[in-house]
């Protein structure tokens, strides 16, 4: 089965909240780490630090075997004794943030939407903890974590389990009790996983998923007809991403630097400010490889001017940005961007408005000029999820922009952009080949809106791009 075809069944399917979605976690909705993994160093810990982290990073991958999991629990169990619940929940948010998040499997992604999208209840079934599982299951949006608890008392972690570890047949067990407990149909709900010691789970519902299986776990899905889906790991980066990003990096300067100097005769900054901008994207995007699929183009040409709203996952936002909208534009962006050495300086030329989310006086007190931006003919781009988001998921919108729209009476025009966080992730420079779309929408009026009662406007417009990147429009 492919994820298309996983997908429609779950449409077409039984909807509501008694069908469950129960997902495994290391393996499934996580590929796994391996030992000493260089992100480690970043967290710069202490020595017991350290080990805090490696237990919890490179256990993630799930235990095949008994064996495999008794060492698990003995290593973790012995590291941990003595230290605070707090201490491992801080870590375990931090590997999160800095390593995890790159690891989720976009396709379980997918599907955690789509049956959320359902109405049914999606749960996160482990035999690790609640340290290594509850970030994940945050970002994603599951409410319900089934997991093997650690004993705690005094404040501190005995270097025991509370209650028996979610391995095998107990975490089958666990899911059953969760079921009788929320009025489920395990007749009618789903349970995805990809080693052996799951095969208990997968069998204790009505649609059993054999994700990335390994050798026994593929055999019994043969066996009993369950269907199989391929979940394809995020790769790090090689030799040749490094090479592209480089003389992607050498493409952006010197198209903008040519850009500048097209139009250096006609001392016109807005002019040379505009040729920098699409030489740059054009130079980037010829010289890295990557790709810019386009539906809806006719709006990022009319209205103008406008607020163009996109959402954030990657720094190469700025190129599908410059690549879209090419001219006449320029961007709010937070103030730690003018420490970087490239995009710093050409946002700063483009006329960008740097604001410091931490002083809310002084950031609105910097977006007052840009309604009269806006009013001279330049349109704005803005981010209204405030910052990058780790995953696909559509973070809460801040309400800034449209404040500035209706102050400035000038229509909103959201740009969704699929697939930029695969180009280059979240907290990373380096630009892998590919293609990314994006939809842009229809012009939104707001100059009806009222500025104190918006949080159902503004949720809507979020909403367009929850549906957007769930049916993706076909490209011009």
């Amino acid at each position: 089965m492919n994820l298309d075809e996983a997908i429609s069944a779950i449409r077409t399917g039984p909807q509501g909240p008694r069908v469950a979605a129960v997902f495994d976690f290391g393996g499934t909705v996580v590929a796994g780490f391996t030992p000493a993994a260089a992100p480690l160093r970043m967290l710069r810990h202490r020595d017991a630090g350290h080990a805090l982290a490696d237990t919890l990073l490179t256990s993630i991958r799930g235990s095949r075997t008994e064996g495999e999991y008794e060492r698990f629990l003995q290593r973790t169990t012995h590291v941990w004794a003595g230290h605070s619940p707090d201490e491992l929940t801080d870590i375990g948010e931090r590997l999160f943030r800095s390593t995890i998040h790159g690891h989720v499997y976009p396709e379980a992604w997918q599907l955690i939407r789509e049956h959320r999208d359902a109405g049914h209840t999606v749960v996160l079934a482990s035999s690790l903890t609640r340290f290594q599982v509850l970030p994940t299951a945050r970002e994603l949006g599951i409410d319900h974590v089934l997991c093997t608890e650690m004993a705690v008392s005094e404040g501190v972690l005995t270097g025991f389990t509370e209650g028996k570890p979610l391995w095998r047949n107990e975490k089958a067990a666990a899911v059953r009790r969760f079921a009788l407990e929320h009025d489920i149909d395990p007749a009618e709900s789903y349970a995805y996983a990809d080693a052996a010691p799951d095969i208990p789970l997968l069998e204790s519902v009505g649609h059993p998923v054999a994700v990335n299986p390994g050798p026994r776990m593929a055999m019994t899905a043969g066996e009993q007809d369950w269907p199989i889906l391929t979940f394809r790991p995020r790769e790090s980066a090689r030799a040749g991403d490094y090479a592209r990003t480089a003389i992607g990096f050498a493409g952006l300067l010197s198209g903008a630097a040519a850009g500048v100097a097209a139009r250096a005769t006609t001392r016109d900054h807005r002019s040379m400010a505009d040729a920098m901008i699409a030489t740059a994207a054009d130079a980037t995007l010829r010289t890295t490889g990557v790709r810019i699929r386009v539906t809806g183009a006719e709006y990022a040409r009319r209205p103008r001017p406008a607020v163009f709203l996109f959402n954030h996952q990657s720094q190469f936002d700025m190129v599908v940005l410059a690549q879209v909208l090419r001219s006449g534009f320029t961007a709010i962006v937070k103030k730690e961007v003018t420490a970087n050495p490239v995009f710093g300086p050409l946002l700063r030329f483009a006329d960008a408005t740097f604001i410091d989310r931490s002083d809310t006086t002084s950031a609105k007190a910097a977006l007052e000029p840009v309604v009269d931006t806006l009013r001279g003919g330049l349109s704005l781009v803005v981010a209204p999820e405030g910052t990058r988001s780790l995953t696909p998921r559509i973070g809460p919108f801040k309400k800034g922009a449209f404040h500035i729209a209706i102050a400035a009476g000038v229509p909103v025009i959201p740009i969704v952009i699929r697939n930029a966080g695969e180009i280059a992730w979240r907290n990373s420079a380096i630009v892998r080949k590919g293609t990314v779309d994006v939809a842009v929408l229809p012009p939104i009026d707001v100059g009806d809106w009222d500025p104190g009662e918006m949080d159902a406007e503004i949720a809507g417009v979020r909403q367009l791009f929850i549906d957007t990147l769930r049916d993706w429009p076909d490209s011009d």
